[in-house]
């Protein structure tokens, strides 16, 4: 074999491994995510298994009870609330009203959150500011 075939060889199966792993990342990043469930969608799931990542606005009259945080979360357009304890990281702009993603899963007839899940969302800097009287 030649130089120059030896050199088109090489880069033949660079280019190869280099598309493979591509689309192999793009499977993985694709498969992997989990869409966004509201309460009231979670509530009618029931008990069933697997995690969801739960997405909603902070409901106050949190409290702790130990090392667990108990919260509900109630959805944008509905009344609908989900209880959850979660244990793990709190983000300081935790409070009512704001929204948040947390994974959870059912366990001892509760919703529990997956340890440092808990994601607070930005205030979005084009929402309606209050009327100030």
């Amino acid at each position: 074999m030649s130089r120059t075939q030896k050199r088109r060889t090489r880069m033949v199966v660079a280019l190869g491994a280099a598309v493979l792993l591509a689309a192999a990342l793009a499977w993985t990043s694709f498969t992997a995510s989990s869409q966004a469930i509201t309460p009231a969608a979670l509530a009618r799931t029931g008990a069933s298994g697997g995690s969801y990542q739960l997405t909603g606005k902070v409901v106050a009259g949190y409290h702790r009870e130990g090392q667990t945080l108990v919260f509900s979360v109630r959805g944008r357009d509905s009344a609908a609330s989900v209880p959850v304890r979660y244990r793990g990281a709190v983000p300081d702009p935790f409070r009512p009203g704001r929204e948040i993603i947390v994974t959870v899963r059912r366990g001892d007839g509760a919703w529990i959150g997956e340890r440092d899940s808990l994601i607070t969302k930005c205030p979005s800097k084009f929402a309606a500011e209050p009327e100030r009287h």
